[in-house]
């Protein structure tokens, strides 16, 4: 082991390229370089805090350079129409800047001024306009009622007031019933007769039209008319009338994570089934056991 005082074989090297480098920047000027570039910056600092411990001197603002206000040609017209020697300010009355007035005289009794008849031609023609519009809106009405008995399963007119919202098809359309009040005469305190209502629950659930009720359920609307005791799916499978007869609308299939049937009338009537709801109780069947 050499001595702990001498120097190592790393260190000398290290020593030998330093003075190498330190002669070869001699060489070249780069030490002289350096040491101008410092003096300039010594000088550069030294400048800054002077200037920074004084006041700072503050740049003077141009002066400003008064222009013409700018007017309307209206007000120009006025001033120039006005006196010089009149003095501008609030306008007043000819009561208050006492000039005599000359009054109308009133009109007799019984009799209308220009403004009073050309008012009242006005009203007139408005009722007339309202007289128009009320046939109008009664032939309007007269022809939606024709066309409202067209289609007797979904109804062919929409109607966001009087149309009731199917649970399975949601469409708000008047129905195709002759003796309905409510979407017949327009009477919102009478029930459509078009769309069932659930006995038990009373809610949106239990509301379908003729045609969702025969396709999806393969019940008739007049006997569930009939019947005062009628329940909807949701009830039906809620008080375990019925197993797995269950709603079929895209929305509660949803909710039970499964897929929504879409138009599978067809596949059912071709099996044998009397409507969706059947196809799909023996499908649940199935799979349950």
């Amino acid at each position: 082991m050499g001595s702990l005082g001498g120097k190592s074989d790393y260190e000398s090297i290290r020593d030998a390229r330093i003075s190498e480098n330190l002669a070869r920047m001699e060489m070249l000027g780069l030490r002289r370089c350096a040491g101008e570039l410092s003096a300039i910056a010594s000088a550069t600092a030294a400048s800054c805090r002077a200037g920074s411990s004084g006041t700072p001197r503050k740049t003077p603002k141009p002066p400003r350079v008064l222009t013409p206000l700018r007017r309307s040609g209206r007000l120009l017209a006025v001033a120039a129409a006005t006196p010089t020697g009149s003095a501008s300010g609030p306008r007043r009355s000819a009561r208050l800047n006492g000039q005599t007035m000359e009054h109308k005289a009133l009109p007799l009794k019984g009799s209308l001024s220009k403004f009073a008849a050309d008012e009242a031609e006005g009203e007139e023609e408005e009722q007339e306009e309202m007289k128009v519009m009320l046939v109008i809106d009664k032939e309007r009405v007269r022809i939606l009622q024709e066309r409202r008995c067209d289609s007797k399963g979904r109804g062919a007119v929409y109607d966001p007031v009087l149309g009731i919202c199917c649970h399975f098809c949601r469409q708000k359309k008047l129905c195709g019933e002759e003796g309905c009040k409510r979407c017949g005469e327009g009477d919102l305190n009478q029930p459509c007769i078009g769309k069932t209502e659930c006995s038990s629950c009373h809610s949106s659930y239990g509301i379908l039209c003729r045609a969702c009720l025969k396709v999806r359920y393969g019940e008739d609307m007049d006997e569930v008319r009939k019947n005062k005791n009628w329940m909807c799916p949701h009830c039906i499978e809620e008080k375990g009338i019925k197993k797995f007869w269950i709603c079929n609308s895209s929305i509660c299939l949803k909710k039970r994570k499964l897929s929504p049937t879409g138009i599978a009338i067809y596949d059912a009537r071709e099996q044998g089934y009397e409507s969706v709801a059947h196809l799909l109780m023996d499908k649940l069947k199935c799979r349950a056991f």
